[in-house]
């Protein structure tokens, strides 16, 4: 491992242990070069990724990238972070298991949307806002109506039959 402060190579491992949500080993590192010390962390990959975008192009899959527009969506809600890690752990391994190493955008914003739906209603529709491409007020209204049950009058909870 290359040290961030100086580059050399021969940084040395001093403890590991498995990061807060299990998903990932955390390492501490110490550069004999210049006496720095630094994190690392190790994650399973199953597969590279790579996105297919809906201009065409294909860019490679970034777990950072997913993981801010989740936070993004997430901000200032009270979710704890532990549980958004897990999310976006979720999400990449669903999407890593799928058997394709190539995968549409619109496949990975509709899992997000799934795993935020979930979690909180409102970083879904803030998720959703971006991911859909909302215009205006009524691309709002319509979206948020769908997660709403049917209004009723009120007298539903008899039959007809009763009255």
């Amino acid at each position: 491992m290359r040290c961030p402060f100086c580059g050399d190579t021969s940084s040395q491992v001093k403890d590991s242990r498995p990061a807060e949500d299990h998903s990932a080993i955390r390492r501490r590192r110490f550069c004999p070069e210049c006496g720095a010390r630094f994190t690392t962390f190790e994650r399973v990959q199953l597969r590279e990724l790579t996105v297919l975008k809906k201009n065409g192009r294909r860019v490679p899959f970034e777990r950072e990238k997913l993981a801010r527009s989740i936070h993004i969506a997430v901000r200032k809600r009270s979710i704890d972070p532990d549980r958004i890690e897990r999310m976006v752990s979720g999400v990449v391994r669903q999407l890593e298991s799928q058997g394709e190493t190539e995968i549409a955008s619109d496949r990975i914003g509709e899992t997000v949307m799934r795993a935020l739906a979930g979690v909180d209603t409102v970083a879904y529709v803030r998720f959703a806002s971006v991911y859909r491409n909302f215009a205006e007020a009524s691309d709002f209204e319509s979206f948020v109506q769908e997660l709403r049950p049917p209004q009723t009058d009120g007298d539903s909870i008899i039959d007809d039959d009763e009255k």
